[in-house]
């Protein structure tokens, strides 16, 4: 690890249109189906897929999320939920990469100026790929005409490796939070490939290294001004999404490989439940997050990030438990080396890594509490 990554000149032909949702639902099933085949070599041999993420472009879902208004389909929040579950399911490392990419977009589309919101969308159309991240201390920013010259790296993000676009989270002076939008076909961005996790492990995270890249000031756009961003809750809630995956993964492995041993249908039974409360809770927050975003008064942006964050912490604890079923109850037919099942286990807990589960039960206490004092 810790190499530096060249670009990954796509040089993919224009992404389809995907018109329907139906059609969105229909073309995740179908490459969730291709890109579970070979899911376990690539995480034993950490081949990264580039081919996968391509393919995932050209389908047309990267695009799923844009507005309307920038001539995108714009699923329910709870749909693209369950698109982003049903690739996790497939490949939990290329779950984790769509879960980032919307995520940028919806900060793009609530933040930006039109402009700047109008070229990245139609780029998105065409089939690029975004990941966010945040720039780390010390990174040196001077003006520079209308914008800013920045030399310095970000922190290590998922999903950079595969990204034409890097949304970096950064304060200029004196202390204003904004977005910048680095290409990474600047010659002045590099990547280094510096991911060693023992799960996830082909989920593109990576750091990226900005050489004195130059940054137009139509590249900036404001960081949110609320606590409970739209941005914030459906990264959460896609979060789960991916949790739920990797749940149900486990769950699929499970029943192969109890084959006809007897377990106790009570232990099986448990498990279900869980994967289905689970899916509900995703569900639930991703309606309120519609609501949020329709109408984004506090209020609403309140309670849809606190679905969004109950949806996450239900979603990490059903694939741990699931991920741990899958040996508890098939024993020694799940444990060869050779079936690599382990990696639900592996991908569980290092995707929970990422959700800061004390700061979500605090901030859902606070919540709580002040509804119950209105």
């Amino acid at each position: 690890m810790g190499t530096i990554s060249q670009f990954h000149d796509p040089l993919r032909p224009p992404a389809h249109r995907i018109e329907s949702e139906e059609e969105a639902l229909s073309t995740a099933r179908s490459l969730a189906a291709t890109f579970r085949h070979q899911a376990s070599e690539r995480d034993i041999n950490r081949i990264l897929p580039f081919a996968e993420l391509d393919a995932l472009s050209l389908s047309g879902l990267t695009a799923i999320a844009v507005p309307p208004e920038h001539e995108g389909l714009d699923v329910p929040n709870a749909l693209l939920a369950e698109i982003v579950a049903i690739i996790a399911e497939a490949d939990a490392s290329i779950g984790e990469t769509l879960e980032y990419h919307f995520s940028v977009l919806e900060t793009l589309r609530t933040q930006a100026a039109e402009n700047l919101k109008a070229s990245l969308f139609a780029h998105v159309l065409l089939g690029d790929r975004f990941a966010g991240t945040t720039v780390v201390d010390g990174t040196q920013l001077s003006a520079e005409g209308p914008g800013y010259r920045l030399s310095g790296r970000t922190r290590q993000a998922p999903g950079i490796l595969y990204a034409d676009w890097i949304a970096a989270a950064l304060t200029l002076p004196p202390g204003r939070p904004v977005t910048i939008y680095l290409s990474r076909g600047d010659e002045d961005v590099q990547v280094v490939d510096d991911w060693d996790g023992f799960g996830q492990r082909t989920n593109g995270s990576a750091t990226t290294i900005a050489g004195a890249v130059h940054i137009n000031a139509d590249a900036i756009a404001p960081a949110p001004s609320s606590g409970y961003s739209t941005g914030v809750s459906l990264g959460l809630l896609l979060k789960a999404a991916v949790s739920l995956g990797i749940a149900r993964a486990a769950w699929a492995e499970l029943m192969t490989a109890i084959g006809d041993r007897t377990v106790t249908p009570a232990r099986l039974g448990e498990h279900a439940v869980g994967i289905e409360i689970t899916a509900a809770a995703l569900e639930r927050a991703g309606r309120k997050l519609d609501i949020a975003q329709v109408n984004p008064v506090e209020a609403a942006m309140a309670d849809a990030y606190f679905s969004a964050s109950a949806a996450a912490i239900t979603a990490e604890e059903t694939a741990l438990r699931t991920a741990n079923a899958l040996f508890e109850l098939a024993g020694e037919a799940a444990a060869g080396i050779g079936l690599n099942l382990d990696r639900h286990w592996r991908n569980a807990r290092i995707h929970a890594l990422s959700l800061p589960r004390d700061r979500l039960l605090h901030r859902a206490g606070d919540y709580l509490s002040s509804k119950a004092a209105t």
